[in-house]
């Protein structure tokens, strides 16, 4: 079959599939304080849903799932998910985005169902601001759960840090310094206006020519680095000598859209080419038909746009799409 290819020739072998919208913590960049409506159950993906999908795609040359939310471990059992998605032939990677709470239970279930990696979501290591961003969330509990990651033997443990001016651009040499001696890959993201592109977004966004600044300040020097496993849009740097990596992903000052290979499902089942933009097409309905979820999908990748310009939002010029109004917990990371 041909494979999964947009009209600028962008391959996709990868999905990111949201299993719930829910979430244990509620961070700033995320949802908001309140009102947020949650999809009721019954109109979320279950799992035999999500895996014939996936067996749909993948003899069109999907490889790579990776599970996010909301927080994909408050769904129950998530390792059935994991075994039934590990025994799709062709499937050669399942990775999961969480928070790290749940972490310590779940970690080796995880790994022994078939996963892989483990990307865990960490906007600071000091109590006070950890909780200001999740609105209460423990940082010990974020920790502990690396922890678990590390004896089950997920690999490579990554550490996403969303990177806000005024909020935790302080703590870059802190988070680097966890490199050092540890095979951790900290990735510093750019604050992105994924629901709501305000002016208090546009004041909290800080370009990651930060970091590199922050390296030459602590006198170290870094080098080009390589990771393990993945070829997603980070740019993997190492101070010289630390067993771990730290990485930039700027999808606002820099993006990488020329070599996106990811398309996104929604926990109520709507395809998603692009993160940014507003279009979506509904899949739920077609799951029992592979040949229909197959052209959907390739119907939702012909109308995927070059690029996703967050640039001009940040300049507040006019874009060529209307950006998705869903907050990102509504997508999926």
């Amino acid at each position: 079959m041909e494979p999964l290819t947009d009209p600028f020739g962008r391959l996709h072998d990868y999905i990111r599939i949201s299993v719930t919208d829910r979430c244990n913590l509620r961070c700033i960049y995320c949802m908001p304080a309140e009102g947020m409506e949650f999809q009721p159950q019954d109109e979320i993906l279950s799992y035999e849903e999500i895996t014939a999908i996936v067996e749909s795609l993948a003899p069109l040359g999907l490889r790579k799932v990776r599970l996010t939310g909301g927080e994909p471990l408050v769904r129950k059992d998530l390792e059935k998910l994991v075994t039934m998605i590990s025994a799709i032939p062709g499937i050669e990677d399942i990775s999961l985005t969480t928070n790290g709470l749940m972490l310590p239970a779940k970690a080796a279930l995880l790994k022994e169902a078939g996963l892989s990696r483990v990307n865990i979501s960490l906007d600071s290591l000091r109590q006070d601001r950890f909780s200001m961003i999740t609105r209460g969330g423990e940082v010990s509990k974020v920790l502990k759960g690396i922890e678990a990651a590390q004896a089950a033997g997920l690999d490579p443990i990554k550490l996403n840090v969303v990177l806000m001016r005024g909020i935790n651009d302080d703590e870059i040499k802190d988070f680097i310094s966890l490199t050092l001696n540890s095979p951790l890959n900290v990735r510093f993201i750019e604050y992105m206006p994924i629901g709501s592109a305000t002016d208090s977004w546009r004041q909290s966004y800080l370009p990651l020519e930060t970091v590199i600044e922050a390296c030459t300040a602590a006198g170290w020097e870094t080098e080009e680095a390589e990771m393990p496993s993945g070829n997603g849009p980070s740019q993997n740097r190492r101070v010289i000598g630390a067993q771990g990596t730290f990485g930039l992903i700027h999808p606002v000052s820099d993006h990488f859209c020329d070599n996106c290979n990811r398309l996104r499902l929604t926990a109520d089942g709507h395809i998603k080419a692009c993160l940014y933009w507003e279009d979506e097409y509904n899949v739920r309905p077609l799951i029992s038909d592979p040949a229909a979820v197959q052209a959907l999908f390739r119907k939702a990748l012909g109308n995927k746009p070059h690029n996703h310009e967050m640039a001009l939002a940040l300049e507040k010029k006019a874009q060529s799409h209307t950006p998705t109004a869903r907050r990102m917990s509504q997508i999926g990371g």
